[in-house]
């Protein structure tokens, strides 16, 4: 009599109670499937990291004396799929119960649900262990809301789990945010850190997931790989940011650079999202670090704000809102994505360095994807499905549960101001005020109109006189509309006439 017990790629928790001693009745699953890399195209690092670390948590596993049946990409046996490999197991083992840790995708938690349903077997779900909200907490709290406010959310979560708190009810500092105090452009010093990861060389496995015939994109670094196999090198790699860059994270968390594509980011969000590190670790050590005085107020709060406030925030609004969240579409874009979305080549100097720094590294941080490439996105007019896919894909951070509203809410406003208070857009100003991308580039940051004027500028006036009806009663965009009031018709006119050149001509930008 054996139990079966499935755990997926993103769970990679060494710490879950599955694991508190071995079982030689319990066997676990651990499978690489063409399910999981053909359900949209990915990142050739993000297929490797996964796979990587998923083979060094079954070494872990097996060394601390666990049993378990790994299938890899290529093997013979693999059926590719999760019930197809789990009935061929479940009847190679004679296996009596099958349990897996909740899935954090809804398409995941439907299919295993169906599944279990059709076994003979008794079958259960248990927690992950991962989060600090459940997937109801977020729902249940702004129930009868029109729109959920993460601020509301955030402040509550920061009292329930009495962080950052002077007292009941009174945050530390006086102040529940510091975000206006983390909007600096860098200017170069204090010096960004150099990157302090390992570097792992993934070769044969590069070798195995090609020769598997799975399609991917980006680049595969073989060699020079710096994401994390396990939670002993992803504890390092937070330790080293809490040293060495959270105490300016907060006054250039905004900022962008052409030299540095992550100034003073953690690049954790990869091991936070398999679970090989835990959110209230990281809490806890950022706390501590600002307690200690290492960290200034502002940085903690919002680093801090990031991981429980927006990433606790929107696996509740996703949980909310699924099935069905990925179909939203309130503008009705249509255009898809030009072909340099894959190549990088686009004489825009900030898209051409956000894409081909995604497609370099699979990584891009959060100004770079919602105010750069989202914000074209959004003003172009592209089809949202498709900038979603694209964002699933490329991205080695991106599970559909924190990128869908990411995407679909934050980025490109597809469901109405569910998620965001307002279109996260801008013109030229703000990319230039926020980095170096400007410098430069083959269009004129400060024209609006003419062939070598930024796009920028045009679409961001288009968008907003062609969505009047939807957007102009919101109280955010007020000076917007003033101003679009204020214009001449003929340079509206104008403005409208490059936005539409812009679009028509989209594939060679």
């Amino acid at each position: 009599m054996s139990t079966l017990r499935l755990i997926l790629g993103d769970q990679l928790n060494p710490q879950h109670s599955w694991f508190a001693q071995a079982d030689a009745a319990v066997i676990y699953v651990m499978m690489e499937v063409r399910q999981e890399t053909d359900y949209v195209r990915h990142h050739a690092q993000k297929i490797i990291a996964i796979f990587a670390a998923m083979r060094d948590f079954a070494r872990q596993l097996r060394e601390a004396g666990h049993r378990v049946e790994y299938l890899a990409i290529d093997d013979p046996a693999n059926r590719q799929s999760l019930p197809a490999n789990l009935d061929a197991l479940i009847e190679c083992h004679a296996a009596s119960a099958f349990e897996y840790q909740a899935p954090d995708e809804w398409r995941l938690d439907r299919q295993l649900a169906d599944y279990t349903a059709k076994l003979a077997i008794p079958a259960q779900m248990v927690d992950s262990e991962h989060f600090y909200s459940q997937r109801d907490e977020a729902a249940r709290l702004f129930a009868g809301r029109r729109q959920w406010l993460m601020e509301h959310f955030y402040r509550q979560m920061r009292m329930r789990h009495g962080v950052l708190m002077a007292g009941p009810g009174k945050p530390l500092g006086g102040r529940w945010n510091f975000d206006h105090d983390n909007r600096k452009s860098w200017p170069g010093l204090p010096r960004a850190p150099a990157d302090w990861r390992g570097q792992h060389d993934h070769a044969a496995l590069w070798h195995s997931i090609h020769q598997a015939g799975v399609i991917s994109f980006g680049e595969p670094a073989a060699g020079q790989f710096r994401w994390p196999l396990n939670r002993q090198e992803a504890r390092q790699q937070l330790a080293h940011f809490i040293d060495q860059a959270l105490p300016n994270f907060g006054d250039f968390q905004d900022a962008m650079a052409t030299g540095n594509g992550r100034l003073f980011h953690s690049l954790i969000s990869f091991a936070l999202n398999i679970k090989m590190l835990n959110p209230r670790e990281v809490v806890a050590a950022v706390v501590s670090a600002q307690q200690a005085g290492h960290v200034p107020l502002a940085a903690a709060e919002g680093y801090i704000r990031q991981i429980l406030g927006w990433r606790e925030y929107v696996h509740g609004v996703y949980w909310a809102s699924m099935p069905g969240y990925d179909a939203h579409n309130h503008f009705d874009h249509r255009l898809p994505l030009p072909a340099w979305f894959w190549n990088g080549q686009t004489r825009m100097r900030c898209l051409a360095h956000a894409i081909g720094q995604s497609l370099e590294h699979a990584y891009a941080h959060h100004i770079q994807r919602l105010m750069v490439i989202g914000n074209f996105a959004l003003l172009a007019g592209l089809n949202p499905a498709a900038v979603h896919r694209w964002y699933l894909g490329v991205y080695i951070d991106a599970f559909e549960w924190v990128e869908l509203p990411n995407t679909l809410g934050m980025s490109q406003f597809a469901d109405g101001g569910r998620l965001a208070t307002k279109p996260y857009v801008s013109t030229a100003a703000y990319i230039d005020r926020m980095s170096d991308y400007c410098r430069g580039c083959h269009y004129d940051r400060k024209a609006r109109v003419g062939e070598r004027a930024c796009p920028f500028n045009a679409l961001y006036w288009d968008f907003f006189a062609r969505n009047g009806e939807r957007l102009a009663a919101n109280p955010r965009l007020g000076m917007v509309y003033r101003q679009l009031a204020g214009m001449e018709p003929a340079a509206l006119d104008a403005l409208q006439h490059r936005a539409g050149e812009v679009r028509a001509g989209i594939e060679i930008l």
